[in-house]
C-alpha cells in the first residue's frame, strides 16, 4: 500500500453496470475502503451480495454523505445527475471519480471542473480506453502513418432486455453519439494532436420509445486543422444491425492500422460491455510499393490475446484515481480533454438537430 497510512474511504453512487465494476475495483484494492453503496433501486443489494454483504446501503446521496463522511465519491449514475452529484461531493471536500460524460451539458461540465479546482480535489473521468494497453498501442501506431489521417470508428449496439432498458434510460438525457462518442472523439484528438475545426452529423429516431427530441442512431464527422477527418457511428436498440457494427480503422499516407476483433465483432456481441473494449489483434498495413507498384511489405499483425478484460480495466482506472490522490497529480489537462470531447460531441448533436455544419472555435 506504499506509504499510505489508511485507505481512501469511498462512497459508490450508482450500482449498475459501471458502478458495480468500479465497486469491485475498490473492494479488491487495499488502498480503498468502501463506506457505502447508493442506488434508488435494488442494484445496491445485488452488488453488496456479490461482495459478501459487507457494506452499508443508502437510497440517496444526502443521507449517505451525512452518515459516511467519505474522502472520495464514485459517480456512475445517469448523466443528467452527474453535475449535481459531483459539485455536491466537491463542496463536501471529496475527491471525485465520475463516469463519462462529465455532465449533460458543456456548461455543466465546466461547472464540475471549476468546483474541483475550488475544492482543490481530484477529478478523474472514466475514459476507460486511456487505460487500455491495446488502445494505447493503436494510438501510438497511427503516429507512423503520416498526416492527414482518416479515422473510421463505430459501435452500434443491438440491444434487448435489460440492455435496451439501460439504453432507453440513457436516451432520456443524451443521444448515443454523445454518450459513446466522447470516448472515440477523445481517441481521434489523441491521434491527430490537431484542433478540430468543424463537425457535421446526421441522426434518425427509429423508435417511439424515446423522448420526441432525441434519436437512437447517429453518425458524426469531424474535420481537423491538419486536414485529418474522422467519423463515428452509434446506434442503440432492438432494430440495429450487427453487420459491421465494430469498425476501428485509421488510414494515413503511409498505410493503415485497424483493430481486428474477430471474437468481439461476432454476431450477438454488439451489446456486450465486455466486447466493447476488446481488440484481440491490430493489423498494420504498409502502403510502400516496389518499382513494379506491388506491395513491398506484408501486413504486420500484432496479437493482443493477453489483454485486460473489462473488470481489469476498471481496476486500472481506480488504481490511477488512487495514484492521483496520493501523489497529488496535476489533472488539469485530463479535465480539459474531458470537457473538449464533450464540447465536440454536443456540437455534433446540434448539427443533427439543425442539419447544419457546426464550426468549432
Amino acid at each position: 500500500m506504499s506509504n499510505q497510512v489508511k485507505p481512501i474511504r469511498v462512497l459508490v453512487l450508482g450500482c449498475g453496470n459501471m458502478g458495480a465494476s468500479h465497486a469491485m475495483a475498490y473492494h479488491t484494492n487495499p488502498g480503498f475502503e468502501i463506506v457505502g453503496l447508493v442506488s434508488r433501486g435494488k442494484s445496491k443489494e445485488v452488488l453488496n451480495a456479490r461482495m459478501g454483504n459487507k457494506y452499508a446501503l443508502f437510497n440517496d446521496m444526502d443521507e449517505a454523505m451525512e452518515a459516511t463522511k467519505p474522502d472520495a465519491v464514485c459517480i456512475s449514475t445517469y448523466p443528467d445527475t452527474h453535475e449535481k452529484y459531483a459539485v455536491q461531493a466537491f463542496e463536501a471536500g471529496c475527491h471525485v471519480f465520475i463516469e463519462k460524460p462529465v455532465a449533460d451539458s458543456v456548461e455543466g461540465a465546466e461547472r464540475v471542473i471549476a468546483a474541483g479546482k475550488k475544492a482543490n480535489k481530484k477529478l478523474v473521468v472514466g475514459y476507460i480506453l486511456r487505460h487500455h494497453p491495446s488502445w494505447e498501442k493503436f494510438i501510438e501506431l497511427t503516429a507512423e502513418l503520416g498526416k492527414p489521417l482518416v479515422m473510421r470508428m463505430n459501435l452500434n449496439q443491438q440491444s434487448d432486455g435489460a440492455m435496451w432498458t439501460l439504453h432507453r434510460n440513457l436516451m432520456n438525457a443524451l443521444s448515443p453519439i454523445v454518450d459513446c462518442g466522447v470516448h472515440y472523439i477523445d481517441v481521434m484528438c489523441q491521434m491527430t494532436r490537431s484542433k478540430p475545426v468543424q463537425v457535421y452529423a446526421i441522426g434518425a429516431r427509429l423508435t417511439e420509445e424515446i423522448p420526441a427530441g432525441n434519436y437512437n442512431y447517429g453518425q458524426l464527422q469531424i474535420r481537423f486543422e491538419d486536414g485529418s477527418v474522422g467519423w463515428y457511428e452509434a446506434g442503440w436498440g432492438p432494430m440495429m444491425s450487427e453487420t459491421a457494427f465494430f469498425v476501428k480503422d485509421v488510414v494515413g499516407p503511409k498505410g493503415s492500422v485497424s483493430i481486428v476483433a474477430k471474437e468481439a465483432g461476432a454476431a450477438g456481441k454488439s451489446s456486450s460491455i465486455e466486447a466493447h473494449t476488446k481488440t484481440e489483434s491490430i493489423r498494420f498495413h504498409h502502403a510502400d510499393l516496389t518499382k513494379d507498384e506491388l506491395f513491398a511489405k506484408e501486413d504486420t499483425w500484432i496479437n493482443l490475446e493477453d489483454e485486460p478484460d473489462h473488470q481489469e480495466l476498471c481496476n486500472r482506472e481506480q488504481a490511477y484515481f488512487l495514484k492521483a490522490i496520493l501523489e497529488d497529480l496535476d489533472l488539469s489537462a485530463h479535465g480539459e480533454d474531458a470537457v473538449n470531447s464533450l464540447r465536440i460531441a454536443f456540437a455534433c448533436d446540434e448539427s443533427v438537430r439543425t442539419g447544419q455544419v457546426v464550426k468549432l472555435n
